[in-house]
């Protein structure tokens, strides 16, 4: 199955803002009934039988973000774009990314890209391994997608809410 990251809407049926409730029956409604994993934790996260993780977070009875985790199998892909975000290593994602918008480091983690405007991170474990023989470092292990505000500092934060008033 493909998951089409539509940032900052969301992916398949989870929509960011949704409520909690409408966001669990969401997470509920992707997984595969005939092969229920026992890690799954409804209104949580769940596994599907590819191995592919999909987490809700969500705050004050609301959607905010939406984490996809790698799945050791290519039975589901994640896709910004027409890019396969777990396939594709790492880098070349950002470079592909980059076409797109811009995508950064975290200057407090490099094992982390951000798109701000589009309110994706991808994240790995070792940003400096490209061999393809290191599993861990050399594709993206999760993907996010948030809310507008999500990776906003407290500055930042304030700032927006005094726009909006």
């Amino acid at each position: 199955m493909d998951f089409d990251l539509a940032p900052p809407i969301g992916v398949g049926p989870l929509r960011i803002g949704m409520t909690r409730h409408a966001a669990n029956t969401a997470l509920d409604s992707l997984r595969d009934t005939s092969a229920v994993s026992e890690s799954d934790r409804p209104g949580r996260h769940i596994f599907r039988p590819s191995g592919l993780m999909i987490s809700i977070h969500c705050r004050q009875d609301m959607l905010e973000a939406i984490e996809l985790g790698r799945p050791p199998s290519q039975t589901d892909r994640v896709l910004f774009q027409g890019v396969d975000v777990f396939a594709l290593a790492a880098r070349e994602v950002v470079q592909r990314m980059s076409e797109f918008t811009s995508i950064e480091e975290d200057p407090d983690d490099d094992a982390l890209s951000i798109a701000p405007d589009l309110l994706l991170s991808f994240w790995r474990p070792l940003a400096t391994d490209d061999e393809p023989e290191e599993e861990q470092g050399y594709h993206f292990s999760s993907v996010l997608l948030a809310r507008p505000g999500y990776y906003d500092t407290p500055a930042q934060a304030a700032e927006r809410l005094q726009e909006s008033s």
